[in-house]
């Protein structure tokens, strides 16, 4: 008998979390948002950062590739 209320308590508790999910269902989840977030960040950086990324780069690839 126990058995049979814990899996009736389960069931119950299952459903009333999923109705409660329905409410939520416009919103955005979180990885969407971190996501997007990011690379607005991103496109911030680089828009006003290029010309030093660039040179950053140039500068470190040259270093590997003359190393030699």
């Amino acid at each position: 008998m126990l058995g049979l209320d814990f899996l009736a308590a389960w069931v119950t508790s299952a459903h009333s979390r999923a109705r409660g999910r329905v409410s939520e269902r416009g919103d955005v989840p979180g990885w969407v948002m971190v996501t997007v977030m990011s690379a607005i960040l991103v496109v911030a950086i680089l828009g006003v950062f290029e010309p030093q990324i660039k040179a950053a780069i140039g500068n470190a690839l040259d270093s590997v590739t003359n190393s030699k």
